[in-house]
């Protein structure tokens, strides 16, 4: 102010302005070089903070696997905000609807972070060490079949249901949650449940709708999202300590109820089902650990044949399921996936995939043949673990690591291994008939 008024007066202060403007250039590039060693300097972000780096491999990957579809949807801006994890927060403009959208409901097997988010679970390394490079809530070493997909379909990974941060809807969500089964009363979050969280989430989407608001799902994303259902092996899995006629008259219940629950989707609109039958229970080392008189329930690879009847018996029945439902509900496509097929090749071939140990746990206790202690299993202090970049089938007895997931879920996009005949892809672009239930 003073500046001004002498040089309105005509004094030797005139020079004054062009001094002042000189030194706020001068400070206001100081600031600027101070903001730029900060943001060069500082140590990526861990999804916190004003810039959030991920790990070059796993940026790399993340953003390989949905650049190309994002693109098309508004070049660079899209693909920046689609590739998002725990790592990335999520953008603060709101974006367009997910050209997919996946609804997935199940077990461990495609919890993707569900269970450590409801149990307020801190898992620690070794679980996700080889791809996300620390642990995810995955049971795994990295990505699961479901990880897969969603890349293959370049849609970033489906966030859980119960997640408080983080989470993003979009592109759909993930239901499933370690230790569901199909059956009610069998879990905290059986299927039935989440079932039900469904209900609820898409009865508030419309509910947000109608009073003008902008949910992260609209009416078109419910019609035109594939509802992706793993799960029935902890059911089974409760049940083996019965003689098998029984164990066999139990599956019925358990088809029953995902049976029910497509049923239920479909009232309300659902038209793309994509359905995963269960995979060799019997190969899997927790099973071969539990102590037996003799051999003789072995097969030629080493594999309980009572467990794996059991599955067969399931996954018949599942399909069958499926197969009338397909009858009466005409608009919709209904596949069966096969999963035995392709898990129980793993063991049957598992030198043609590189794999030395098909029937050892990575992460376990004991060593070799099965490497798992039910007292002292993955996770725990005397914990005995792989080499990073060893192949097994196996994670920690029960699920599987980042190699074999990426061996299945390859077979599974094939499509050669669905009843019908199709590929997951197909299903995205379809045209079905909707109804809004």
């Amino acid at each position: 102010m003073n500046g001004g008024a002498a040089a309105g007066s005509g004094g030797k202060a005139a020079p004054a302005a062009p001094l002042r403007l000189q030194h706020y250039l001068v400070m206001a590039g100081v600031a600027a070089a101070v903001v730029l060693a900060c943001l060069r300097y500082a140590p990526p972000a861990a999804g916190y903070g004003l810039l959030a780096v991920a790990p070059p491999a796993e940026a790399a990957a993340r953003i390989g696997a949905v650049a190309v579809a994002r693109a098309a949807d508004g070049g660079e801006a899209g693909a920046g905000a689609a590739v998002r994890d725990d790592l990335t927060p999520a953008a603060p403009a709101p974006e367009p609807a997910s050209a997919v959208v996946i609804f997935n409901f199940g077990d461990s097997n495609s919890d993707t972070g569900g269970m450590a988010a409801v149990n307020g679970m801190n898992i620690n390394l070794p679980e996700g060490r080889t791809f996300f490079r620390r642990p995810t809530g995955r049971l795994s070493d990295g990505r699961l079949v479901i990880d897969f997909i969603c890349e293959s379909l370049h849609t970033p990974y489906l966030s859980p249901y119960l997640k408080a941060l983080g989470a993003d809807f979009r592109n759909g969500v993930n239901f499933a949650i370690g230790g569901s089964t199909a059956t009610p009363g069998g879990s905290p979050f059986s299927l039935d449940v989440q079932l039900h969280q469904w209900l609820y989430f898409r009865a508030r989407s419309m509910e947000m709708i109608n009073l003008g608001q902008r949910p992260p799902i609209d009416r078109e994303g419910f019609r035109r999202a594939i509802y992706t259902i793993d799960i029935g092996q902890n059911d089974l899995s409760a049940y083996m300590h019965l003689p098998f006629e029984q164990v066999v008259a139990k599956i019925p219940a358990i088809v029953a109820q995902i049976k029910y629950t497509i049923e239920t989707l479909y009232s309300h609109g659902a038209r793309k089902f994509w359905i995963h039958g269960t995979g060799a229970l019997g190969c899997l080392p927790q099973k071969l650990a539990i102590p037996r008189d003799d051999d003789a329930d072995l097969d030629a690879h080493g594999c309980l044949k009572t467990y794996n009847a059991a599955a067969r018996r399931f996954n018949a029945q599942l399909a069958a399921a499926i197969g009338q439902l397909r009858q009466r509900m005409v608009d919709a496509a209904l596949v069966f996936v096969d999963m035995y097929a392709i898990k129980y090749d793993l063991v049957a071939n598992h030198t043609a995939h590189g794999i030395a140990r098909p029937l050892m746990a990575c992460c376990g206790y004991g060593g070799p043949p099965y490497n798992y202690n039910h007292f002292k299993a993955c996770m725990s202090a005397e914990m005995q673990l792989c080499d990073v970049g060893a192949r097994l089938i196996s994670w920690d007895g029960v699920h599987f690591t980042e190699a074999a997931n990426a061996i299945v879920a390859a077979k599974v996009l094939t499509g050669d291994y669905s009843t019908p005949r199709v590929t997951i892809a197909s299903l995205v672009n379809s045209t079905l008939l909707p109804n809004d239930g």
